[in-house]
């Protein structure tokens, strides 16, 4: 008979030639438990996803409340579903005024794909602008606005009419022309290794997009919900967007994810085709519920402030001779290691230290930290502790040349 790890070998598609392999048979709060009862801190949340912990009891009685009245009934924005009403009537409540209408989808990739046709469709225009070490997801439309050649190349060719400015570089912004539909923008740079706006560069960006008529799309697919110590980067820097593209704790746990506008701005979709944008499962009852019981708990518990008092302790329990700097804002960090050969081994190694860690796409000298925002105090201790027995470890084990 075989084993689990042959079958997700056998069956599954793989995404590398070195899966992490690691099996989890239960997940609760900050830890996840394997089949022989081991037992692992969750240092990323599933990159950015579990910002309410792991089956949470609020967030699993939604879900299961909804289950007992229904699940899938129609494709998307054709019957009133009482989930995703409540759930973007709290969601554009705590947005500003101007983005109140919210399309769902299923996920972060979707997202940008739908952001993406709504701003060609508003405008009239087609050229689109992001940036360098950008990340926005694996479909067609979202590759090509991926800021590294390195994941683009062999599947080209891909959409037209894009240009990759640098971020942090106010004269790149000059690529935003007349003929620009949109600027597709993290405010916080994640896979570049947590890369922040420096001099108001969103500002700017902002400034560039009214003069020439283009729309501003801000990705905050990763730092929504909290993650930066504000609900929104919108509440940290004071940019405004026409566009917000949102996914990963949107749902709570559940695949979910939405781009958010004005009213003026959607409606664009909806004639001249109707059916603009479609899609059968985005803003599944099920994942709407759930998310907004997340959100509610985000927001009752003051999650979002509290993060970063826990982000202090993070930098300050951090010290270690091969920590060369522990940048980022909120539960939103990044571990730079004073030579890149560490970062595979840490990250390998951190589950026999009862630990799950993870890369960053585009910067090859850090780790990520991004826990859930509900780990405590003396989980951090804890966690950093045995960061720091693994750096040792690290240390002597790895042969510098």
């Amino acid at each position: 008979m075989l084993t689990n790890r042959q079958l997700f070998l056998q069956h599954l598609g793989q995404t590398s030639a070195a899966p992490m392999m690691l099996e989890i048979v239960r997940a609760e709060g900050i830890y996840m438990f394997g089949p022989e009862g081991e037992k692992y801190i969750d240092l990323i949340s599933g990159v950015s996803v579990s910002n309410t912990g792991h089956c949470h009891p609020k967030v699993v009685e939604a879900v299961k409340k909804q289950v007992d009245l229904y699940m899938h009934l129609m494709v998307y924005g054709e019957f009133i579903q009482n989930p995703q009403v409540k759930y973007a009537e709290r969601l554009t409540g705590i947005l500003p005024t101007v983005l109140n209408s919210c399309y769902f989808v299923n996920s972060g990739s979707e997202a940008v794909e739908g952001a993406i046709k709504l701003a060609k469709r508003f405008t009239g225009k087609s050229r689109i602008v992001y940036f360098k070490n950008s990340y926005h997801g694996g479909t067609n439309g979202a590759l090509s606005i991926q800021g590294s050649e390195q994941y683009k190349n062999a599947f080209r060719p891909l959409l037209p009419d894009t240009y990759q400015a640098i971020f942090n570089d106010e004269k790149s912004l000059d690529a935003i022309d007349g003929k620009t539909a949109c600027v597709v923008v993290e405010p916080v740079q994640g896979e570049a290794g947590i890369i922040f706006p420096e001099d108001d560069f969103l500002i700017k960006i902002r400034n560039r997009c009214n003069i020439t008529g283009a729309l501003l799309i801000f990705d905050e697919i990763q730092t929504g919900f909290g993650r930066l110590g504000h609900m929104f980067a919108i509440d940290r820097f004071r940019v405004i967007p026409d566009i917000l593209l949102l996914a990963k704790a949107l749902g709570g746990g559940m695949p979910l994810g939405a781009f958010v506008s004005s009213s003026e701005i959607m409606s664009s979709l909806t004639t001249n085709p109707s059916l603009g944008h479609i899609t059968t499962f985005g803003g599944h009852p099920v994942c709407c519920a759930a998310g907004l019981a997340s959100l509610n708990i985000i927001i009752e518990e003051n999650l979002a402030a509290r993060a970063n008092s826990k982000s202090t302790l993070f930098k300050n329990e951090l010290i270690h001779p091969l920590i060369s700097e522990v940048r980022g804002e909120g539960l939103f960090l990044a571990v730079e290691l004073t030579d890149p050969v560490y970062v595979p081994y840490i990250i390998s190694h951190a589950p026999d230290y009862g630990l799950v860690l993870d890369y960053f796409l585009f910067c090859g000298n850090s780790f990520r930290i991004a826990p859930p925002l509900i780990i405590t105090e003396n989980e951090i201790i804890l966690a950093c502790n045995l960061l720091k027995k693994l750096l040792d470890d690290a240390g002597h084990n790895i042969l510098m040349p």
